[in-house]
This record gives C-alpha cells, sequence and structure tokens, in this order.
C-alpha cells in the first residue's frame, strides 16, 4: 500500500479570505457568447463564475474547494473565470445578478445558503445556466432545466472516518460538532457514528462517540460557521470529556479544534483531528501535526467536470450530481505525517470497505443523504 493511502473503490477512489465582495477575475479570454442548453459554446468565448458564502474563499474548506475548480477550469479549458466573495448573505443576490450581467455562461454559488438566491437567479434567467454546490435546489420548488445542485453522499467517506477514528483512539472517546444542525453537516456525523458502530462490531470493542446522536439527529452545534472561538471552546469540552480524536464539521470554526488539539498536546495529551471537505493537511499545513485524515468532498473535481461539459458543448443536465466513493466524488485523504501509526491491518480493513461501499455490498444510510 502506498504511503499516502488514498482509499479507493474497486478499481478507483478520489479526491475562502473575507474580503471585498467582488474578487479580481483570472481572465483567459473574453466573454462575449450567451450559452445554449443543447451545444454549449466554444472556449475562447467561455465565461465561468463563482459565488463564495461569508466563508469566503480561504476557508480552508469547501469555498476554496470550488475555487480551486474553477481556477483549474480557467487554466486547463482557456477560459475566462471570475470569482465574487460575500460577506453576508446580504451580498448573494447581488452577486449573483452581477455575475449575470458580466454575461457568465455558468454561475456557481457555493453553499446551501445560497440556495434560495442561486434558485431565484436561474428562474429570472433562463438563458444561463446555474450550479448549486453542497445543496439541491429549495423544497418544494420544480426543477429548472438550466439549475444543476451538485451534492455529496459524505456519509460514505464520514464511515471510513469513523472506522479509523475508532481504530486510532487510545482514550476510546472520539467526538464531533457540527456549525449548523444541516443535512449537509449532520450527514457528516452519521456516516462517522456508524463508522465506529462497525469497528466496534468487528473487534469486539466499545469506543464511544460524543457529540451526535444519530438516532434522535441532534448533538452539538456551534451554530455559525465563522466564529472559531466556538470551535475552541467546543473541541476543548470533548477533549475534557475524553475524547482524543475530534472531527468538526464546521467549515471556518474547525480552524478552532486545530488550536485546541495543538494546545491540549502541548499539555501532555495526544488529539487528532479529522478535517472535513477538502484535505487538511494540503489546505492547512501548518496543522499537518494534529491531522489524522479528511473527510474530503472532491468539489473542484466536480466544478471542472460540470464546466468542461459545458465548453466541449455537452447538453447542460438539471439532474443532480451525486458526489460517492464509487465515482470519486467523495474520499478519506492520505494519513500524510499519521501514516506510520496507522497499522497495515487497519488500511487494509478500510480498503475493503471502501470495495464494499462501491460496489453497493456496503450501504451507508443517513436520512440526510442525497437523493
Amino acid at each position: 500500500m502506498k504511503n499516502s493511502l488514498r482509499l479507493t473503490a474497486l478499481a478507483a477512489c478520489a479526491a475562502l479570505t473575507l474580503g471585498a465582495c467582488s474578487a479580481a477575475p483570472e481572465k483567459a479570454g473574453p466573454a462575449t457568447a450567451e450559452p445554449t442548453k443543447e451545444t454549449g459554446t466554444m472556449a475562447k468565448d467561455f465565461k465561468a463564475c463563482m459565488v463564495s458564502d461569508e466563508g469566503g474563499f480561504d476557508d480552508k474548506s469547501f469555498n476554496q474547494s470550488g475555487h480551486e475548480g474553477l481556477e483549474r477550469a480557467g487554466k486547463e479549458l482557456g477560459i475566462e473565470v471570475k470569482a465574487t466573495e460575500s460577506k453576508n448573505d446580504a451580498d448573494f443576490a447581488p452577486n449573483l445578478d452581477r455575475l449575470v450581467a458580466e454575461k457568465c455562461n455558468i454561475i456557481f454559488g457555493v453553499g446551501f445558503k445560497l440556495a434560495d438566491a442561486t434558485y431565484a437567479a436561474a428562474q429570472a434567467h433562463p438563458d444561463v445556466h446555474f450550479a448549486l454546490i453542497d445543496s439541491t435546489e429549495p423544497p418544494k420548488k420544480e426543477k429548472l432545466p438550466n439549475f444543476r445542485p451538485l451534492v455529496f453522499n459524505t456519509a460514505e467517506a464520514g464511515f471510513l472516518a469513523g472506522y479509523v477514528a475508532a481504530g486510532m483512539t487510545q482514550t476510546g472517546k472520539v467526538g464531533t460538532y457540527l456549525g449548523m444542525k444541516l443535512p449537509t453537516t449532520a450527514i457528516f456525523a452519521d456516516g462517522f457514528s456508524d463508522g465506529i458502530m462497525r469497528y466496534n462490531e468487528d473487534n469486539g470493542t466499545s469506543v464511544e462517540l460524543l457529540g451526535w446522536d444519530k438516532k434522535a439527529q441532534d448533538g452539538q452545534a456551534t451554530g455559525d460557521f465563522s466564529d472559531q472561538n466556538k470551535g475552541k471552546a467546543t473541541t476543548t469540552n470533548l477533549i475534557n470529556q475524553g475524547a482524543d480524536i475530534i472531527m468538526p464539521v464546521a467549515g471556518p470554526v474547525g480552524a478552532g479544534t486545530l488550536a485546541a488539539a495543538k494546545e491540549a498536546n502541548a499539555a501532555g495529551k495526544n488529539v487528532s483531528v479529522v478535517w472535513v471537505d477538502a484535505d487538511g493537511v494540503e489546505t492547512t499545513p501548518d496543522a499537518k501535526d494534529v491531522i489524522l485524515t479528511s473527510v474530503m468532498k472532491q468539489i473542484g473535481e466536480a466544478v471542472f467536470d460540470t464546466t468542461k461539459d459545458l465548453v466541449d458543448g455537452k447538453p447542460f443536465t438539471s439532474e443532480p450530481y451525486i458526489g460517492t466513493i464509487a465515482n470519486k466524488g467523495v474520499a478519506l485523504a492520505p494519513f500524510h505525517g499519521f501514516d506510520a501509526k496507522v497499522s497495515a491491518d487497519l488500511k487494509a480493513k478500510l480498503e475493503a470497505l471502501s470495495a464494499d461501499i462501491a460496489s453497493g455490498k456496503l450501504k451507508i444510510e443517513s436520512p440526510n443523504s442525497p437523493k
């Protein structure tokens, strides 16, 4: 097995700075043409754009991952790209309208909080393509031919993270918490919980999960995705209860968890973190000494592939893209500096479980899984 373990299924498995409302575009060509639903547009006439939520494009999480996919599209496809940051919810609609006025062919909204604004923009501008990352269209709304959700079944990769956390804990307790109690955050904790339960069943252990009750669909949450002090306090509380591996599902709030883990280790404890959305070692290299692994949404790949299909002239579809282990849309990140600490037996078991998930032999079920 390679030193940097990237769990695969069957034959394969994969892989935001608060600032001004409008970030400087990276240009790779002019934007002069409107999209057509049947044939797309030539690369030299194509412009792909993106609006962040309040986390910004250096959030070390899903906004950053989406932005990286957009930048990749600009470089590899030779198209013009533009990214616009939002400081708060009130910026969403104006930012989307601004990009429509700039004749973007496709506009990505990053995060569930942009759902209403992105759907409304798609309704108002049927000749522009829209893609909403991490959320489906708002409930009880009809599908729009120019609106596509890009969502991720992170319960699958979360299951693998829970399994390895249960196999690595020294205290017999691991913890998790959410930024806000939402389907897109709870799904991580659901998978994490199931992975711990499976490890206990396989090994006759009784590892305990603090911070989330899957059956009750309730647990700890900081109430936002921005207050890192709340993340630090919540993590410290979990550590004081005995948890030595913590998974924050809270975007930038998770930086507080990294800080708490470092402080605990400086005081003689042995605490590590499971990051989410992106590979935390790559996005936050100064925390590599505490990040065991990450539950990754391959948001950048979804953004790139959606853009490339349009540039190549493929018809736009409103059917949701659902990232899974099988299609490489979600994955467990490499163990990086922790690789030598993870036993060969545990790695082999993770590989086997990943293959079973991809084949459908093992189904990871969550009430929050995208449909």
